[in-house]
């Protein structure tokens, strides 16, 4: 328990810091404000399903007390969430299943930010390596290819109709593949909505990665972060390019083993297979499920 809280107080306290002073931070900062799980759920520690703690008292209403100690009540959660857990499975499996595609050099910021003025652009603090004729030129000569709805929702309305694909939130489970940098760093979004049935650490493991994940993702953008300490990857170049595609197909490796035990988890908890273990409660535990 201890451990965790020391590990997400190192992403948290400055966050909040800023957050205090009116600073804004367009890396550190995103995870925070794109993602609905706030900076107390993510210190709070769950030991995740399968554990049973002793002498931990009341945990609050996810938790029930067994002759072993406290426990993830799995049944009440799937009869609130069940539905959820199911298309989180079906989703990450899904994707799991697909080779990984790493044609896409981030190109997606950059539609985000097209034909429009650095007035208007959404990080509006901090400038364009580019004007915006060149900014623009680089998404019509390179085109764009972008699987993740997410992503794609925040193209500006000219640049939609540039993309090889045009997901939408009923064909995110046939579109989304393990090379999309916002698939991977959405691992920390399934995570957490699985919280308390995921264990702190891996949501823990999973922020880490996207944490990683969007200082790419801003360094490859259309944005000149070098002030911020963040060196631009040049995707406009060839260099560029294979630079992204390295950092991109390193992250898919990372982000594989987090897919899998969260599908694991879930086709546990979906099956019945979870089985309170003993634990204790300062942190030391054992799983029944490979989470």
């Amino acid at each position: 328990m201890t451990a965790h809280e020391h590990r997400v107080d190192g992403w948290i306290t400055p966050h909040l810091a800023r957050r205090r002073a009116g600073v804004k931070h367009p890396v550190e900062d995103f995870l925070f404000t794109y993602y609905s799980y706030r900076p107390a759920q993510l210190r709070r520690w769950h030991p995740g399903a399968g554990v049973a703690l002793a002498e931990a008292g009341d945990l609050g209403p996810d938790y029930r007390a067994t002759p072993d100690g406290t426990t993830v009540d799995v049944e009440a959660f799937l009869a609130r969430r069940g539905r959820s857990v199911a298309w989180i499975r079906d989703l990450l499996a899904a994707t799991a299943s697909r080779p990984a595609h790493l044609g896409c050099f981030g190109l997606h910021e950059w539609a985000m930010v097209y034909r429009q003025s650095q007035d208007q652009v959404r990080h509006n603090a901090w400038p364009l390596r580019l004007s915006p004729a060149e900014t623009a030129a680089v998404v019509e000569e390179r085109g764009v290819r972008c699987s993740h709805f997410d992503a794609f929702r925040f193209f500006t309305a000219p640049a939609r109709p540039l993309n090889l694909l045009q997901p939408t939130r009923e064909t995110q489970r046939d579109n989304e593949q393990p090379g999309c940098l916002h698939a991977n760093m959405d691992l920390y979004k399934w995570a957490y909505k699985l919280s308390p049935l995921a264990s702190s650490e891996l949501v823990a493991d999973c922020f880490a990665l996207a944490r990683d994940i969007r200082a790419l993702d801003m360094r490859a953008s259309p944005y000149d972060l070098a002030d911020l300490g963040y060196p631009p990857v040049r995707i406009e170049t060839a260099e560029g390019r294979a630079e992204y595609a390295a950092a991109q197909r390193a992250f898919a490796g990372r982000a594989e083993p987090l897919r899998a035990r969260l599908v694991a988890l879930t086709e546990a908890v979906l099956g019945g297979s979870v089985r309170p273990v003993p634990g204790q409660v300062d942190g030391r535990y054992a799983q029944s499920c490979s989470t």
